[in-house]
């Protein structure tokens, strides 16, 4: 059964879902509106996985990461550096084909959000205080010069997808 870190980081999930989905709902339209609240959303969780999720799964295991850590890491990585660029469809494209490999990482049976709540039992209901207090990203304004395409590109590619954008 679910626990409360668990279903807060999954719920999160549906509420991004929504978001990116209100951005396209539209053919050949991104709402910006929608996109901008999906962008600032999806920075926000992957700053809760990254600075309170996965260190305090790492401390709950004496220091030693979550073997999927990586793994996370790398995804977030390229995730965000998509965020960095205006979005066209390509990079929606590319965005939910990560999230779609993603997602089950974390949420699946023995995923990573299971491992979390089993590893931090003792200490949930702290790190759901913390994960609920995260801030709000200030949301920078979309760069696409050659140097954040190709910062896109090798991210995408460390993380392990052929994706073109």
């Amino acid at each position: 059964m679910a626990g409360s870190i668990y279903s807060y980081l999954a719920n999160d999930h549906r509420h991004l879902e929504d978001a990116l989905q209100r951005a396209i709902a539209l053919p050949g339209v991104i709402d910006m509106r929608a996109y901008s609240e999906f962008r600032g959303g999806l920075l926000r969780h992957i700053g809760m996985e990254e600075k309170i999720l996965l260190p305090a799964a790492q401390a709950a295991r004496g220091g030693n990461a979550l073997p999927l850590a990586a793994k996370l890491r790398l995804d977030h990585g390229a995730l965000a550096a998509l965020l960095v660029l205006t979005p066209t469809s390509s990079i929606i494209a590319a965005i939910r084909t990560i999230l779609a490999a993603h997602n089950p990482i974390e949420e699946g049976p023995d995923g990573v959000y299971e491992q979390c709540e089993h590893l931090t039992a003792a200490e949930a209901d702290e790190i759901l205080v913390r994960l609920r207090s995260a801030p709000e990203v200030k949301l920078a304004a979309h760069v696409d010069n050659p140097v954040a395409i190709q910062s896109a590109r090798q991210a995408l590619q460390r993380a392990g997808y052929d994706l073109k954008f």
